[in-house]
């Protein structure tokens, strides 16, 4: 050192002059402690110390895990900002410091013992009177997460007592403000690892045309039908292959049992591996593509992967085959149009594949001056709506010949008035526009049925004729039939009463008729009920008729309400032999409820004839909110007729009307001459309950693409060159008493107006957005605008007060059929 020298010098004059000896007891101690701070005060003169960066770099991580923490925890009190403050400070009368030792590692683990301790006093959550310390937290998280490998790229640097002040004790529920400043005392530094990004790839092929017309249509379709998906490894392929593995009991879309096999949701999944084929942009048939003539195709595309699922989602699962036609003749395209009409008819419904459905023609125009009459008999049947809101529910697709217009617009009420004196019903009508066709008119006949007070109806003898075969075993049949009838039973008086009849492989009695008071010993009987064998629905019909023949109520309301899904298959089980059995039970003066219940094998054609022909009437329950409707809130309506036979007849003046259509009851056209025939069958109306019919209507200075060509007649004359002055139309009703054998004729006249939608009644815009909705689920082809957009507007305007919510539930349903018709 620089000044030892003049030290030693100073030591040994001293020691000559003294006679002490040259070196006094304990010298060394001496010396090495005045080295010690010597050497101490030559550090200190040290500008700047190693651990300021890296005490800024640790004020700003700790900084910042703390607002994050504070954030995150959303603590009852607002906690101020943690800061770090990095002053140097001075003190002059310690000059101690620490060094970093070189053998960290032992310091490293009594840290994390440590740390432990302090994790255990550190509270989970907030609790009153204590702010969680996020500091803390975040400085122990830091240590816990490092303890595995505290050897990678970490830098711990130590305080120096001379420049920081000490870190502050903690102890069990004192916690500092974090308002105040805050030293740190080390900082530790991670490097991330970076995350590896996968990747995924789609394939397009192109085929051009030069390609095609060497090669057929149908070599080319067997090298695109094997297309195959295949994602990173081949993980598609081996989960299909598990899935055909776990369904190996399933052939086509049934299991060993019988049962259908359902896969619910807003689209339909197909077993199948064929390709999606897109035609000049329109989704079309396999078969269409191959009917194709390959010398007018242009290019041929080939989409897989995730570019096919972007393209059309699930339904492009198995690739897309995007084709480019050439410009067409219009005869080309015409066939074209026929081939795919073809193809759509004789294509097997996935859904009505097992189910029965009677095909029907919707009515057509018909000439005013050639054919002036109309007839047809009211239905309140309203099976069509609930089993078509069933099918779009469930994603699958509407069978046209399950969708009958008059029941969709007959499920809901309208406001109708009240009918005065003794006439069971009040008659009204409105005069709009039709709203799928520009030009034309529509007519809409309302019919509302007089109210009758529950304690003024007669007594009631029903028969329960209960479906308890083998096809009833399905929760959505047997079961859900149980409780529908438990609701019925809510209705019933003490002096109504109930016998219960069944049939599977045979017809037998299981409750003799017993009053409604014992609904104990009702219900008992309907819970014992179980399902299995076949099914002899003809029987069961003779065997309901006799024992409520037996038990007939005279004025009375006797009644047979058969509950099934309609699959007869033993005895009387044809559709003509249930009808000629159906007729002859009539004439008892016995009416019929059918209930229908179930999927799958459901035989809407059977139910539809019973009640048809049976003076009955027809509901489909497929929840217990139809339950509740049908048997509940209706249950008067449903149950107790008004009047019997009720049609209606209408004559158009053809000084106003060129054509007409009426729109639904194809199943309920009448002869002319039946009109006042008092042996023809017609409907029944019930307590309450109100029927809805429409008529298209071409007005004579409309020219309509619909119009049907007419022939001149010679000698027949029509009453257009008479003036009835602005009579639109007339309109006759006849109808019986529900035990009488004569009918009664009212006359209605209808006057010619001029109003658009717009002015028409909230009831008038709903009808015909149902209606509508109906043609377009018919896909009619006597229809322009086929917009569900503009189908849901309509029923917005016409929803009024919706109490019950029945029409708000049909906005809905057109929603959920924008998504699978897609």
């Amino acid at each position: 050192m620089e000044n030892n020298h003049d030290i030693d010098k100073r030591f040994n004059d001293a020691s000559r002059l003294s006679e002490e000896p040259a070196v006094f007891p304990g010298f060394d101690k001496v010396w090495a402690k005045v080295e010690e701070k010597l050497d101490k005060k030559e550090e200190k003169k040290k500008i700047w110390p190693v651990w300021l960066p890296y005490g800024i770099a640790a004020s700003l991580v700790i900084g910042l895990g703390a607002f994050y923490f504070i954030s995150k925890n959303k603590t009852a009190e607002t906690s101020k900002p943690l800061i770090v403050d990095n002053k140097i400070e001075s003190h002059p009368d310690k000059n101690t410091a620490h060094i970093v030792d070189s053998t960290v590692k032992s310091n490293i683990e009594k840290e994390i013992q440590a740390s432990k301790a302090i994790q255990k006093e550190t509270p989970l959550a907030y609790e009153p009177g204590k702010i969680k310390d996020a500091a803390v937290n975040a400085y122990d998280e830091i240590y816990t997460s490092r303890k595995a490998d505290y050897s990678t790229d970490e830098y711990f640097i130590k305080k120096q007592e001379e420049t920081l002040s000490p870190a502050p004790q903690r102890k069990r529920g004192q916690w500092k403000d974090t308002a105040r400043t805050q030293d740190i005392e080390e900082v530790v530094l991670t490097g991330l690892i970076p995350k590896k990004k996968s990747e995924y790839t789609s394939s397009a092929v192109s085929v051009q045309s030069n390609y095609i017309a060497s090669n057929t249509t149908q070599q080319l379709q067997g090298k695109v039908a094997g297309l195959q998906i295949q994602s990173a490894h081949g993980i598609k392929r081996r989960k299909n292959e598990e899935i055909r593995n776990t369904f190996n009991t399933i052939n086509n879309g049934y299991s060993n049992n019988n049962n259908p096999v359902v896969i619910r949701g807003l689209a339909s999944i197909k077993g199948t591996a064929s390709p999606l084929f897109i035609v000049n942009g329109n989704i079309v048939e396999q078969d269409y593509f191959s009917a194709l003539n390959p010398k007018k195709i242009k290019s041929i595309e080939v989409v897989k992967g995730a570019a096919a699922a972007a393209l059309y989602g699930s339904r492009g699962a198995n690739g897309i085959i995007v084709v480019r036609t050439k410009r067409l003749s219009r005869k080309e395209r015409k066939s074209m149009e026929e081939i795919q009409k073809t193809i759509s008819q004789y294509r097997q419904n996935p859904v009505s594949a097992n189910e029965g459905y009677d095909e029907f023609v919707e009515n057509p125009f018909e000439l005013t001056k050639n054919e002036p009459l109309s007839t047809f008999s009211i239905d309140v049947d309203n099976a069509a709506y609930s089993n078509i809101r069933r099918m779009i529910n469930n994603g699958q697709t509407v069978d046209k010949n399950a969708v009958r217009i008059e029941e969709m617009i007959n499920y809901f009420k309208y406001s109708y008035p009240q009918p005065k004196n003794d006439v069971p019903f009040s008659i009204s009508t409105e005069y709009g526009d039709a709203p799928w066709n520009p030009g034309h008119k529509l007519l809409k006949i309302g019919l509302q049925g007089k109210n009758m007070a529950m304690d003024k109806l007669p007594a009631s003898n029903l028969v329960f004729l209960i479906d308890v075969s083998g096809s009833m075993n399905e929760e959505n049949k047997l079961p859900l039939l149980k409780s529908s009838f438990k609701v019925l039973l809510d209705q019933l008086r003490p002096q109504d009463k109930v016998g219960i009849v069944v049939y599977a492989g045979s017809a037998g009695m299981v409750l003799p008729p017993t009053s409604a008071k014992e609904k104990d010993k009702i219900v008992s009987a309907l819970d014992n009920l179980q399902a299995g064998g076949s099914t002899a629905g003809g029987a069961g019909i003779e065997l309901a008729y006799k024992l409520a023949q037996e038990n007939f109520v005279k004025n009375g309301n006797n009644r047979v309400i058969i509950a099934t899904d309609g699959d007869f298959n033993v005895g009387a089980s044809s559709t003509s032999d249930i009808k000629t059995l159906i007729e002859e039970k009539r004439k008892s003066g016995i009416f019929l409820t059918c209930l229908g219940f179930g999927m799958g094998n459901y035989k809407d054609n059977m139910l539809e004839t019973l009640a048809d022909k049976g003076n009955g009437n027809y509901a489909y329950i497929d929840n217990m909110q139809e339950a509740n409707k049908f048997l509940g809130k209706e249950f008067a309506g449903s149950m107790y007729a008004i009047a019997k036979d009720v049609k209606i007849q209408i004559e158009f003046n053809p000084k106003y009307v060129s054509s007409y259509r009426l729109i639904g009851y194809e199943n309920r056209k009448l002869r002319n001459e039946d009109f006042t025939n008092d042996k023809i069958d017609a409907g029944e109306l019930g307590s309450g309950h109100t029927v809805t019919a429409l008529y298209e209507v071409i007005p004579v200075q409309v020219k309509s693409e619909f119009l049907p060509e007419g022939n001149q007649l010679k000698y027949s004359k029509t009453s257009a060159s008479e003036n009835f002055n602005d009579e639109l139309a007339t309109i006759k009703f006849r109808y019986k008493k529900p035990d009488g054998g004569a009918s009664t004729e009212i006359v209605h006249a209808v006057k010619n107006t001029d109003s658009s939608i717009a002015a028409a009644s909230p009831d008038f815009k709903f009808a015909s957005s149902v209606a509508w909705f109906g043609l377009v689920l018919r896909k009619s082809d006597l229809i322009v605008k086929k917009e569900l957009s503009d189908i849901e507007a309509l029923a917005g305007q016409g929803k009024a007060d919706d109490k019950e919510g029945y029409r708000s539930e049909f906005l809905r349903l057109i929603e959920s059929y924008k998504v699978i018709s897609k």
